[in-house]
């Protein structure tokens, strides 16, 4: 949100105070960023973005109720975030941070401190789950309630509005109680949800402020002319009465809030209190709960109040410290039964917190009412009212099911309730609209444009949520919108909807679009066929509901008209003008005045040509829009049978519930049928998605192909890949088979040379058809429906041609294709830089690889929701992989190594021993040879089976010991995967450590210059001038040179590459790691989307070689092995002659500092030129040494 200037109006006596349309992280910011004077952050999902709005205030000059900009400063770490926040406060300055998840856990030794110090911190939480068996980015209470030990004081919102409310309080009460507060509010829910609210003046913040508190705060930091001891140790004898002497100041906090609350009341008449009571004054039924849910509550009492029902909902603002005296007051002296609703699961427990804290309060009741708990909304999964409304019709009943879930199928404990369906709370005057887009489309951003079109402009309430998967893009995305007259308290997806979009055609024939359409309602279709087609194309199920519910039904083809005015695949302002040509909320001529408006906003600082053309797309979505009359023929429409295709039982009881959006549907017993209670999931489902997502796909021109596999090389998803064939298995082939005379390849028996593509799984990022050298190209980009028949083709060659033994060296470019992939069809964006490196590594070492990877872009792309992206090879081989958390990656893959390598001297010593014993003579040869080459990797796999045959021919007990850890026969390639912000910052401490214990582990660090996974923040790793989020004005330091830091132990191999700028380095530093018998540390360039280029990423290799060219990154390596026979360090890249600002003008990310800060940009400029020609000195005195 921009720089928020407001204006006060007196109508009447009353104030009209200004409306704005905002989530509610930018509230919190809002408000956070009055009262703060220095702010300690670090990015995580989902309350990155409150971090981001501060540093771009700062940037845009915006003031403090103090009049000052507040200082930000970015950390390594959350713990380093609270570390400094902790200092900021020690020195007398009001800090805030901002953080959720893992990256609060990391906090709470912090706060235990801030606690005990009496520090008036706030920790604004957009409340997410925590990582266990599986990563999870959404929102619930699981982290907030693993801190409720420290002593903070804990203050709950579950509302957009409440956020801006009730944030102050969190402040200025930290500050008048010299405690901690947590102001917490639903992640992704609250945080992201977007609404129309009131919003407070900061002239109205300040007069809030105690400034008296204020000035004993300051008076009590640590300074030399008063000088103090602070954080001494402490032995038994006064350590526990230290910790007692805070008791009264917790009891003091209510009251102070509720003095808080009572000003925020008195400012805008909405009341507020530590409890609130909401429903019947003689409730015999009551819910207890906090968050987001309140208000779904809400709904369903005023419905079933309606019907004559006695229930209640009692809110829970202020959760710590828990004052019992002030729940009781609320609760109805009717009440008879209480339920309430925790959003966590404390497993091995006997209950929830707030329900045992509910338990022990009304304890201090005569005659109490009977209690029960429930869980809810674990990850996102937001109750409805139908599913609040059996939390009631449970309570009624004469024996109510205790620790009960709502929201789920529990088939094991049957603890589920089970949602009454016909509950319907829709507020006359509401409009419901859905949205169905393709990550990174811009369906999102338009989208949110719409609500505050819509909300700022006109009388009406708006809300706005997004539901999208973990992949940065290229995954589906649900845009919920809903408009009415009266505030909308509905925090659930939509599941009746006046109007839906569909954006990608091939959604068509994937999901359930027109689920719960009213009738009469508009459907809106992006689609490349004319009207003519629908008929044919167009699925039944479609069809008949089209028909049967009278929907009026418009088509367009926003993909062909982007495409002619120079937008590629970015249709977000064709479908948005066209859903306001059609959805009659606001006359379309104001609409489009207004998207065009936001266009400014939104795209000014990228050019204006970028600007025209989003103005020229506007226009054409309101023309191009065609009404279909529809047929009554189709009404009696059927779908074809569709033959069942054979899947395994893992895919087709949970990978495909869960890609065609029915996961919420699975019972709990489906995940133990499955033997996924841990986790664990089946390699290679990603073959099984078969998404079509792409508009053009490589066809293969045979006549024109050199045969150079340059193509495969750089395809980011192995969407394109050579095959080599015999005629005997080419018997069967279907006709669609493309094939030429293999060239280059020594064999006995001829082989035939194939390009196999796989339309349905490539994304079209067309860097095959880009880097393919052939004479007027061998790769053509043609629609996807062209291609069809290569689906047939592709099945063909991966079921029935076997691989082969490699004719070629596979530690060459060419060679190293003929190798299968063990990494396909990954979540990975389109033109993705990073996977081009993991997937060549799995080719050259995949059937003996153990992954450790670090949270982060990697991690999504490779495995996300039912798509695992590392397979398997023909004889079931490949990489075992595994994620634990973000900072420890480096320590989790060492521990593998080291348990690997415990188990495998065992196996050798057991050898040695037989050896000297003369046993198993038969396989004394095998056992040789094993013991000789041991820790070698290449013809392990050979000589493992060999020794495992052998063993098994020879009856001595000392075979037996051996054969007992057969699997670790082979030796194993151990790899440790992540991205700058882990290697850079994060995770720099463990991978140092890691480095230098000179054990045998290999580092691939995916260098994208930006934490891309939580939105493209700004790393150690981004290079000066780069404008980044965290770094709104550009980056003032240089980027760390890690490469450097690791050659200085002298025994870590280290390179750097960029595998579009010269493949055969890349593959040569990957061969050399891997065989290097000791640490190795890989740094790989790798193109992003937050990067901009402006080329777009289909031309990622070719940016990475402008970026060698012009000395932006340089190529080296540094082989320790080398030492005493020559200089181990090699600088491969050429003197640089390409321009560097060319270059650096070429992105976004640097090009648009010199739009918005023009004089700035070019000092730093300078600088970033001046960096890379520093850093590449070193390299070359490194050299001549």
């Amino acid at each position: 949100m921009q720089n928020i200037k407001l204006n006060i109006k007196k109508k009447r006596g009353k104030t009209m105070r200004k409306m704005k349309t905002m989530d509610g992280n930018t509230a919190a910011a809002y408000v956070s960023y009055a009262y703060t004077e220095v702010s300690s952050i670090y990015p995580i999902t989902p309350s990155s973005p409150m971090a981001e709005h501060i540093d771009e205030w700062v940037a845009q000059g915006k003031k403090n109720i103090f009049g000052e900009k507040v200082k930000v400063i970015e950390m390594q770490s959350e713990a380093g975030a609270a570390g400094a926040l902790h200092g900021i406060l020690q020195s007398g300055a009001l800090g805030t941070t901002y953080t959720a998840s893992q990256g609060l856990l990391l906090m709470i030794p912090n706060i235990y401190k801030m606690v005990g110090e009496r520090l008036p911190a706030v920790f604004h939480v957009a409340a997410r789950a925590l990582a266990t068996s599986s990563l999870s980015i959404f929102g619930d209470h699981q982290d907030v309630m693993a801190a409720r030990a420290t002593g903070c004081a804990m203050l709950a919102e579950g509302s957009v509005q409440e956020v801006m409310d009730l944030s102050p309080v969190a402040h200025l009460s930290a500050l008048k109680a010299k405690i901690p507060f947590m102001n917490f509010f639903d992640g992704f829910r609250v945080s992201h949800e977007i609404q129309k609210i009131e919003v407070l003046e900061y002239e109205e913040l300040a007069n809030l402020l105690d400034y008296k508190a204020l000035e004993e705060f300051r008076k009590n930091a640590l300074n030399p002319s008063h000088p103090v001891t602070r954080g001494t140790a402490q032995n038994p004898d006064v350590y526990f009465q230290l910790c007692e002497s805070l008791n009264k100041y917790y009891d003091d906090i209510p009251s102070i809030v509720e003095e808080y609350m009572g000003k925020i009341t008195e400012l805008t008449g909405r009341e507020y209190h530590c409890f609130d009571y909401y429903g019947a004054e003689d409730a015999d039924r009551i819910i207890i709960s906090m968050g987001a849910i309140n208000e779904v509550i809400e709904e369903t009492i005023d419905y079933l109040r309606n019907k004559g029902e006695k229930v209640g909902l009692i809110k829970v603002r202020l959760y710590r410290p828990f004052s019992i005296e002030r729940l009781l007051n609320c609760i109805p002296s009717t009440v008879k039964k209480i339920a309430v609703l925790d959003r966590t699961k404390e497993p091995g427990s006997i209950g929830e917190p707030l329900y045992l804290d509910i338990l022990r309060a009304v304890n201090e009741i005569e005659n109490p009412p009977k209690v029960i708990g429930g869980r809810f909304g674990l990850g996102s999964k937001d109750p409805y009212p139908s599913d609040i409304a059996a939390v009631y019709e449970n309570l009624a009943s004469e024996t109510p099911k205790n620790r009960f879930t709502i929201g789920i199928i529990d088939d094991i404990t049957n603890n589920s309730l089970e949602p009454i369906k016909e509950v319907d709370v829709t507020t006359e005057g509401t409009t419901a609209c859905k949205f169905w887009g393709l990550g990174s489309d811009g369906t999102v951003g338009a989208n949110k444009s719409a609500i505050k079109i819509i909300g700022d402009h006109t009388n009406m309430y708006a809300q706005g949520y997004f539901s999208y998967d973990s992949r940065k893009s290229g995954g589906i995305t649900i845009s919920h919108l809903r408009f009415g007259k009266n505030s909308i308290k509905s925090h659930y997806d939509i599941d009746k909807a006046d109007f839906v979009a569909c954006h990608n055609q091939s959604y068509v024939y994937s999901y359930d679009l027109l689920n719960g359409l009213r009738k009469n309602g508009v459907f809106v279709l992006n689609t490349i066929w004319s009207i003519d087609e629908l008929d044919k194309k167009l699925p039944a199920t479609i069809k008949k509901y089209i028909a049967e519910n009278n929907i009026n039904f418009y088509i367009i083809n926003a993909i062909k008209i982007a495409q002619e005015i120079g937008l590629g695949g970015r249709i977000n302002m064709i479908m948005q003008s066209a859903f306001f040509k059609v959805a009659n909320i606001i006359p379309v001529d104001e609409a489009i005045k207004y998207l065009k408006q936001a266009v400014v906003t939104s795209y000014g600082k990228k050019g204006e040509e970028v600007v025209n053309m989003n103005h020229t797309a506007i226009d054409k979505g309101v023309e191009a829009l065609v009404k279909v009359d529809v047929p009554d023929s189709w009404k009696n429409v059927v779908d074809e049978k569709k033959e069942n295709i054979s899947v395994p039982d893992f895919v087709r009881n949970i990978c495909m519930p869960m890609n065609d959006l029915k996961g919420d549907n699975l019972p709990v017993s489906a995940f133990i049928d499955n033997k996924m209670e841990d986790g664990t999931f089946m390699h290679g489902t990603t073959k099984y998605e078969k998404r079509g997502i792409a508009v053009n796909v490589p066809e293969w021109i045979q006549e024109r192909c050199i045969q150079c596999n340059q193509c495969s090389y750089v395809c980011p998803h192995a969407c394109i890949r050579p095959f080599l064939s015999t005629e005997d298995e080419l018997q069967n082939a279907p006709e669609s088979f493309k094939k030429i005379d293999a060239k280059g390849v020594k064999v006995e028996v001829p082989y035939f040379y194939t390009i196999g593509v796989t339309p349905l799984d490539c994304t079209g990022c067309a860097n095959c058809a880009e880097v393919c050298p052939a004479p007027g190209k061998a790769l053509i980009m043609k629609p996807i429906a062209s291609q069809a028949n290569q689906i047939e083709a592709w099945n063909f060659a991966v079921n029935e041609i076997k691989n082969k033994k490699n004719p070629m060296k596979k530690t060459t470019v060419k060679g190293s294709q003929f190798e299968q992939p063990l990494l396909e069809f990954s979540g990975a964006c389109a033109g993705c830089g990073e996977t081009p490196y993991a997937k060549l590594v799995t080719q050259l070492f995949g059937d003996r690889m153990i992954i450790a990877n670090a949270t982060g872009c990697s991690s999504i792309w490779a495995s996300s929701g039912a798509a695992t992206a590392y397979t398997k090879n023909q004889q079931g081989y490949g990489p075992a992989w595994a994620n634990s958390l973000f900072e420890d990656n480096a320590e989790y893959g060492l521990g593998m190594f080291l348990g690997t390598k415990t188990i495998r001297e065992r196996i050798a010593s057991n050898i040695e021993k037989a050896l000297k014993e003369g046993a198993c003579n038969s396989a004394r040869e095998s056992m040789e040879e094993w013991l000789n080459n041991k820790d070698i990797g290449e013809g392990t796999r050979e000589r493992a089976e060999k020794l495992e045959v052998a063993l098994q021919g020879c009856n001595d007990e000392i075979a037996k010991e051996i054969l007992k850890d057969k699997e670790y026969f082979i030796k194993t390639s151990q790899w440790i995967f992540g991205g700058d912000g882990w290697a850079y910052d994060i995770g720099y401490g463990g991978l140092d450590h890691v480095l230098a214990s000179n054990e045998d582990v290999n580092v691939l660090v995916f260098d994208t210059e930006i934490y891309s996974n939580t939105g493209g923040q700004s790393s150690k790793s981004t290079p000066t001038s780069a404008i980044a989020k965290f770094a709104a004005a550009g980056k003032r330091t240089k980027k760390k040179d890690l490469g450097m830091m690791a050659m200085s132990y002298g025994y870590v191999y280290v390179a750097q590459i960029a595998i579009g700028a010269d493949k055969n380095q890349a593959i040569k530093a990957i061969s050399e790691a891997e065989s290097y018998n000791g640490p190795s540390l890989i740094i790989a360039y790798s193109p992003c989307i937050n990067h901009g280029i402006k080329g777009g990423m289909t031309n990622s290799p070719y940016e990475q070689k402008k970026a060698v060219d012009c000395g932006y990154w340089n190529l080296y390596r540094y082989n320790p092995s080398l030492k005493g026979e020559k200089n181990p360090f090699t600088l491969d890249s050429k003197e640089p002659k390409a321009d560097f600002k060319d270059f650096l003008m070429g992105e976004i990310r640097y090009a648009s500092l010199a739009k918005v800060f023009p004089e700035l940009a070019e000092q730093l400029f300078e600088k970033t030129e001046k960096d890379a020609k520093e850093r590449l000195e070193s390299y070359k005195r490194l050299a001549q040494d």
